[in-house]
Formats: structure tokens, C-alpha cells, sequence
């Protein structure tokens, strides 16, 4: 299979990354482990915080993205890493239960001055839930070598 390359990707893309479904069980057990704050791994205080009931982890629904970022598109690209994210931004609680949709938008492409066999598209991440709410936005460069000439 001929994998995606720099040259591949153009401003205004969209590319859809797929779905995932939060369960109450491993919305627990994601927070037991690496976040656990009181509204994400006990529901009686959950019910009692601010957030009346039990919510995902922000990382948890980061990762979930990450996942998702990798299935829908990197595994099939010439992906080469990303130095890091901007504006991370969880804008509404993911509860169990809760289906979200990913997608990537990709808001430039940008061939690299010093380094011509790769560069960077710059994309708008973002996370919705089955009512179309956004809960988790982002911008990310991330390198893609570039395809390489005759």
C-alpha cells in the first residue's frame, strides 16, 4: 500500500477519524490510573461536584483522539512526529455513554525550508459529541516526509 505523503494533504482538507464510545468502565479505570480526581472515579461525589456526575479525563479524551488520529490517518502516511500541540482546549464534560467523533482539519501545508524531503501540515483537531457539541480542540504540526522526486 503506498503510503501518504506531505504532497498529498491540501489546505481545507477535512479528514473524518472515526468514532469512540466512553463506557463508565473504562472511564474508571483510565482515571483510577492517571487522573484520579474525585468527579472522574467516584459517582457519588461526582454527583456532588460542579459537574453534577461522573466525567471522562481530559487526557482520557485526548488519548482516545490520539487513537483514533492513528487508526483514521497516520498509520497510513509517512508520518515522522509532531513537536507538540497548541491550544488544547476540553470544552465540555465526556460522559459515559457519550459517542464522539474525531476529525482533522488541515488549515496549511508547509514544505520545510531547510529540510526538502519533509514538512508540516498544521490541523485543527477536533472532538464532538452525538449532539455535535465540541469537547476537545486542538492545533498540531505534524511532519510528514515528503514524497520524493523522479
Amino acid at each position: 500500500m503506498t503510503k501518504l505523503h506531505l504532497d498529498d494533504f491540501t489546505t481545507g482538507q477535512v479528514i473524518d477519524l472515526g468514532e469512540h464510545v466512553f463506557t463508565k468502565e473504562k472511564i474508571l479505570a483510565f482515571a483510577n490510573e492517571y487522573d484520579p480526581q474525585s468527579f472522574h472515579i467516584d459517582e457519588a461525589a461526582a454527583e456532588e461536584s460542579n459537574y453534577g456526575g461522573l466525567i471522562a479525563s481530559g487526557w482520557h479524551t485526548g488519548s482516545v483522539f490520539m487513537r483514533l488520529l492513528v487508526d483514521g490517518l497516520l498509520e497510513r502516511c509517512e508520518a515522522m512526529g509532531s513537536p507538540g500541540v497548541d491550544e488544547l482546549r476540553w470544552l465540555a464534560p465526556v460522559r459515559p455513554d457519550d459517542r464522539l467523533s474525531a476529525k482533522l482539519e488541515i488549515t496549511d501545508v508547509r514544505p520545510s525550508k531547510s529540510r526538502p524531503d519533509r514538512g508540516f501540515i498544521i490541523a485543527r483537531a477536533v472532538m464532538t459529541n452525538q449532539d455535535a457539541v465540541e469537547v476537545l480542540t486542538f492545533t498540531a504540526p505534524i511532519m510528514l516526509r515528503r514524497q520524493a522526486s523522479e
